[in-house]
């Protein structure tokens, strides 16, 4: 008796944590990171989103910038033989809305014309609410 709560009891949690899940909006994802692999993650998961149809926002900062700029070199990785910015480039295709934190440029001595076309600057007002949207899952690599 005390395994069939135990297992009610669960099963209701996780019905309800899929129903919150099928109700949200989509994704904020911030990517800081230099590392290739925990680049080609995010896309990964963004990827994801986007397979179920969901939106993703991602915003690029510091090294992870670097991703945005036309004709910079990504890391190929396995096992998909990608790399991070051809997986950039696959979830704009599939609608994710990609920018640039305002930092990046001025601080990399570039200018907005180096960007991949769709890429634009992030205006801090619109990406603070974006990450206080409950609506939204936020995450920070």
């Amino acid at each position: 008796m005390k395994r069939l709560l135990v297992a009610l009891i669960a099963s209701m949690f996780l019905m309800g944590a899929n129903l919150f899940a099928n109700d949200t909006k989509g994704l904020n994802v911030i990517l800081t990171s230099k590392d290739a692999q925990t680049q080609q993650m995010a896309m990964v998961l963004s990827m994801m989103t986007l397979k179920q149809e969901k939106e993703v926002k991602m915003t690029l900062c510091s090294s992870a910038g670097d991703l945005a700029v036309k004709g910079k070199k990504s890391t190929v990785l396995k096992p998909m033989n990608k790399s991070p910015k051809m997986m950039l480039q696959a979830i704009m295709k599939k609608g994710a809305q990609v920018q640039v934190c305002p930092l990046y440029l001025p601080n990399a001595n570039l200018k907005e014309d180096v960007l991949l076309n769709g890429i634009t600057v992030a205006k801090p007002p619109k990406v603070a609410a974006s990450l206080l949207d409950s609506n939204y899952t936020t995450l920070s690599y």
